[in-house]
């Protein structure tokens, strides 16, 4: 008894040191307080860069019963294709755990654009992923030489759910973390990079406003009550004054990137691929292209999600050169959504509703906000 009371007390011990470990606060001291007025109306700078983040997929696997989880028991098996005799897995996220990647559809990216008004400079990366704490935001901020000049740093993502876990709630089962500390890390790298890229390139812009309110609210629904969504497509053209040259396009929607749903295991953005394809190279229909492209660096980033914006299976996409509608989720019908919103932002930017600016300015307000965590609950899962 004698020893069994002193293994419990220590795993105890144990439990309540590693649970306050996990609680820490990761970057102690950090607060964010800023509150800069617009100047007066002046050129806007503008840079756009993209870098990938897409993870390599050193295994394959077997999935025996065809339902995207990976379960040795149920007799799955893994193919060693780099011969170090233990399974690689890339754990996905978004729906199901215990869901490894079987390979690439499309590239991921960390697409980055800056914004200087000759007072302020502001970066926004939007991210290929299921999403990043606050913790490895401010990594990326603080990772940033004091040259580049950026007065805030917003790091968003777009919340594809065929990306790789790195949040750590799709591991192999519920007690292990599906995050690659490496990939991680390579993602924030990435992170800072890109932005150093866009800085770079900053070049004197002028600007072009729109936004399409109706055309894509056949391809969301809200899949949980209320029915509360905006369905409007918002959309940011930068162009160089001297060349004329596209810089990038910013382009936010209010959806759920799971078109392709759970059972895909390739990697991919989901919609954002073929929306960006479309704005950057054009609208193909095969090997014809139908809508010229515009050029430069096109960032998606996703607005409100509200209850549950979604394209689940059986909400119909319609292909934008044929009359075939696309149910079930196949990349057939994420390339018609995709190249639906960029056929959307392209009418939206050439109606006479859209708006042009010459000059503007930047008013920044951004501040820490420290909330008690009083759920048990919660307080639990984070010791854990």
């Amino acid at each position: 008894m004698k020893y069994t009371t002193l293994a419990l007390v220590v795993l105890v011990l144990a439990f309540i040191v590693a649970g306050l470990y996990n609680m820490r606060d990761r970057h102690k001291g950090y607060f964010v307080d800023i509150d800069i007025e617009a100047p007066e109306p002046a050129t806007i700078r503008a840079g756009f860069a993209a870098l990938k983040i897409t993870p390599e997929v050193p295994d394959t696997w077997n999935d025996v019963k065809g339902n995207a989880r990976y379960n040795p028991k149920e007799g799955d098996s893994y193919d060693d294709l780099n011969g170090n005799k233990r399974f690689d897995a890339v754990w996905m996220a978004g729906f199901q755990n215990s869901k490894p990647a079987m390979g690439i559809h499309d590239e991921l990216w960390a697409r980055a654009m800056v914004l200087d008004d000759g007072k302020t400079r502001i970066a926004w990366v939007a991210i290929d992923a299921i999403g990043l704490f606050g913790c490895d935001v401010i990594d990326v901020r603080k990772s940033l030489p004091e040259s580049l000049g950026i007065d805030y740093v917003i790091i968003s993502a777009t919340h594809t759910h065929s990306a790789p876990d790195l949040l750590g709630l799709w591991g192999p089962g519920s007690f292990r973390t599906g995050v690659d500390p490496a990939y991680k890390e390579y993602v924030k790298t990435q992170c800072a990079e890109a932005i150093q890229d866009a800085t770079d390139r900053l070049r004197p812009a002028r600007f072009r406003f729109a936004s399409a309110r109706d055309g894509a609210a056949p391809m969301v629904e809200d899949t949980r009550k209320p029915i509360v969504l905006n369905p409007e497509l918002r959309i940011m053209h930068a162009i160089d004054t001297g060349s004329g040259e596209t810089l990038g396009t910013l382009v936010s929607w209010d959806n759920h990137p799971e078109a392709i749903w759970s059972g895909n295991l390739l990697i991919s953005s989901d919609f954002p691929h073929y929306l960006r394809e479309g704005i950057e190279k054009g609208i193909y229909f095969g090997d014809s292209l139908v809508v010229p492209g515009v050029g430069g660096v096109a960032v998606y980033v996703t607005g409100n999600l509200g209850g549950l914006m979604s394209t689940s299976p059986g909400l119909g996409i319609e292909c934008p050169f044929t009359d075939t509608v696309y149910l079930e989720p196949s990349f057939d019908k994420v390339k018609a959504m995709g190249f639906t919103l960029a056929k959307l932002a392209f009418a939206a930017l050439n109606t006479p509703a859209a708006t042009e600016m010459e000059q503007g300015s930047i008013e920044l307000r951004a501040k820490t906000v420290r909330l008690p965590l009083d759920n048990r609950l919660f307080r639990l899962g984070a010791a854990l």
